[in-house]
């Protein structure tokens, strides 16, 4: 049994990064106080760095992902920090960094040991492609860490069957899910992805989403969404397959959803489930087969 921690997060002005790195060190200690061994942030929870820009800078789309690139090194010292000293995993949510003149939407992870590696979004949404200029990434990952073989897909990425299902054939039995919708219309996408995912590929799925709004940032100005955790409906499992989900609303602060999960009985459905979508998946299936 595993005790997970996604974060509703509520995004704050914090206008400098003292501000910030005590934000985020009073934020990770209320999780590890309730047992969490894993704590997830939302996507682009690093941009909220831009805070400490001035206030021409982080109003302005281009230039906060700019503005902040100086102090993507201390806040990734600052998170892998927090992992060592506590023991955890974490992954601190997404953010933009820029690699050979271009901008990606990153999410590093941390463990006890250090830095595990990062993976970057692949499929960006129209505004990140249309508005804010920042390109997909390449390839995806499964994490060894100390509580089992985990992936990440970034927000709309867990709308993409295929992308969950390079991770499942990795071996991979959890899927952090960090995201930033402005919409109801958007969280539920993401959130359906998330239960088709874990459907599927009888895997869980945990969520974090950013909530609240922020009208000094044109980014992050208004953010809907629920923390949750997802497993197939099967044997052994809710018959909704929500484990758990944070309160409804738009709170102005941030809370976490502790949930606990016992990956062996979501691996036992891989062999004594009501049905084996992971198994039957077909992996040469005949388009002829269509065919009316």
């Amino acid at each position: 049994m595993i005790r997970l921690a996604a974060c509703q997060y509520a995004i704050e002005l914090h206008e400098s990064f003292d501000a910030y790195a005590c934000h985020l060190e009073r934020l990770c200690r209320d999780a590890v106080e309730q047992g969490a061994q894993l704590l997830l942030l939302p996507e682009y929870a690093g941009l909220v760095l831009s805070g400490a820009l001035d206030s021409v800078q982080r109003s302005d789309l281009l230039c906060s992902i700019e503005g902040i690139q100086a102090l993507v090194e201390p806040w990734f010292e600052l998170c892998q920090g927090l992992a060592r000293q506590w023991g955890v995993v974490l992954q601190p949510g997404s953010i933009p960094i820029r690699k050979a003149g271009e901008f990606r939407n990153r999410a590093w992870l941390f463990g006890p040991d250090g830095c595990l590696g990062y993976q970057d979004k692949l499929i960006m949404t129209r505004f990140e492609r249309e508005n804010w200029c920042i390109q997909g990434g390449t390839g995806l990952r499964a994490f060894d860490t100390p509580l089992g073989r985990l992936g990440i897909l970034i927000c709309y990425d867990s709308e993409f069957p295929m992308l969950a299902r390079k991770l499942a054939e990795q071996g991979v039995d959890l899927i952090l899910v960090p995201s930033c919708t402005d919409t109801e219309a958007g969280y539920h996408r993401v959130r359906i992805g998330c239960q088709a995912r874990a459907l599927e590929n009888q895997l869980a799925v945990l969520q974090s989403p950013t909530v609240g709004l922020a009208p000094w940032s044109p980014a992050l100005d208004e953010n809907h969404g629920r923390a949750g955790l997802f497993v197939p409906p099967d044997y052994g499992m809710p018959s909704d397959g929500v484990v758990a989900l944070s309160a409804d609303g738009c709170p102005c602060d941030s809370r976490w959803l502790i949930s606990d999960l016992d990956l062996d009985a979501v691996r036992r459905v891989h062999q004594q489930g009501q049905v084996f979508t992971r198994r039957d998946w077909p992996e040469q299936f005949d388009p002829s087969r269509l065919a009316l």
